[in-house]
């Protein structure tokens, strides 16, 4: 979303003699016609121009050090202050090629503060400052420097509504934003697919979460093949909590072939997947489920991975289909940074009196640690009690015993197991 590209920083290789007066043809081509600033008298002799002219014709051939050696001169020696100037403007840029964005912000300060250049150069360089303290994240100074640059140069243009609204953004200055993103949005009838970004992003964050969808729904639907604008419009929706839409949009580009990304599968699974446990009856969806993640499979789209193995068992279980949902959570176990998945393989294995089987998976989800601590020692000592391990079960009761959210109901059992014969 920052603003990016090469800067163009108006490095003519052969810049003319300004003259006292400009025919009506110049004014009319004039990027800045009704500037507010008087343009300067040029100081620039033929002495001047040479080594200028030199320096900028090496930084435009690519032979940076050269360009370096001259421009440097120019600006250490050279009596013109517009031979100064454009030499520091040279060296700006020669910086910004090099990755020294912060160093071609001071420089190209340095050339506007000489205040020599006329004023298409001066404003165009003064907007391209406002460029790289967007990217150097300067979001206030970008911003000052983009509302100087139109107060004085008399020009609007939907790039530089653009880049205010990306740094209102950044500072939080959400309405602002999306005034700034309208704005450039109607200047243009080729907008920036980044620009819909900010302004969707500007609406969410300023609780205008129906105003976001309709702003990627619209995105959406002016590039239905763009994956881009695909995963825009499903992240806005999600976030407004309109699952069902984004289901039926994911749907429609699964049905048309654009839904090619495993995220894309997977997304969709997870979202049948959360729609079917809002749901009295949650296997319907939850079918969906498997059969989106079966065709990305098919595909070569769906690797195989832990949590991917992690989605398909909750799909199987949320289908009441046991068994599969077993053999995955199994398979998601064997390469998990932690336990969750064994933990679920045992919790299912127990509920089949597969007692054995489930400590056993228990045991490992515990060693990987989980999150619910408590509840995966609950249902240890449940399969030690199954396996007639009265011992094992009691010590697996104290531990669930030590955790706040199962204290109380670890106490309660274990009293019962102990009791027991």
């Amino acid at each position: 979303m920052l603003a990016g590209g090469a800067l163009l920083l108006l490095l003519a290789g052969n810049p003319v003699l300004a003259s006292d007066s400009h025919s009506s043809k110049d004014k009319q081509e004039a990027l800045y016609p009704n500037a507010t600033r008087v343009a300067p008298k040029i100081d620039l002799t033929e002495k001047d121009q040479k080594p200028l002219n030199a320096g900028l014709e090496a930084l435009n051939n690519g032979d940076k050090a050269k360009a370096q050696q001259l421009l440097q001169g120019v600006v250490d020696s050279s009596k013109s202050k517009y031979a100064q100037s454009k030499a520091l403007q040279g060296l700006g840029n020669l910086q910004y090629e090099n990755g020294d964005i912060k160093g071609a912000i001071v420089t190209i300060q340095k050339s506007l503060a000489i205040g020599i250049l006329p004023n298409d150069d001066y404003f165009q360089i003064e907007y391209m400052l406002a460029v790289l303290q967007l990217n150097d994240e300067e979001y206030q100074p970008a911003l000052d420097t983009v509302t100087k640059w139109r107060a004085e140069g008399k020009r609007e243009t939907a790039e530089s509504y653009a880049l205010e609204g990306n740094a209102d953004y950044r500072l939080g200055k959400y309405p602002e934003a999306i005034a700034a993103i309208k704005k450039a949005q109607s200047l243009t009838d080729k907008p920036e697919a980044s620009w819909n970004q900010i302004l969707m992003a500007s609406y969410a964050e300023s609780g205008q979460g129906d105003q976001a969808a309709q702003a990627a729904q619209q995105a959406y639907a002016a590039s239905p093949n763009d994956p881009e604008a695909l995963n825009n419009v499903v992240a806005v929706l999600i976030q407004a909590q309109k699952n069902s839409e984004a289901i039926q949009i994911m749907e429609k580009a699964r049905a048309n072939g654009t839904l090619k990304t495993e995220s894309n599968y997977v997304n969709l699974a997870k979202l049948y997947l959360i729609e079917g446990q809002s749901m009295d009856d949650s296997k319907p969806n939850a079918l969906k489920a498997i059969q989106v993640l079966d065709e990305g499979t098919s595909k070569g789209v769906i690797t195989s991975s832990s949590d991917n193995e992690m989605l398909f068992g909750q799909a199987y279980e949320m289908s009441d289909d046991t068994g599969k949902a077993i053999d995955a959570y199994s398979k998601a176990s064997a390469t998990a940074k932690d336990g969750e998945a064994a933990v679920r393989a045992g919790q299912l294995l127990l509920s089949e009196n597969k007692y054995s089987q489930a400590k056993s998976m228990l045991e490992q989800g515990i060693g990987k640690g989980v999150k619910q601590k408590g509840a995966a020692y609950m249902q240890l000592a449940e399969s030690e009690v199954g396996l007639k391990n009265k011992s094992a079960a009691i010590a697996a009761l104290k531990q669930a015993e030590q955790q706040p959210d199962t204290a109380e109901r670890a106490r309660a059992r274990l009293k019962e197991v102990s009791a027991s014969k």
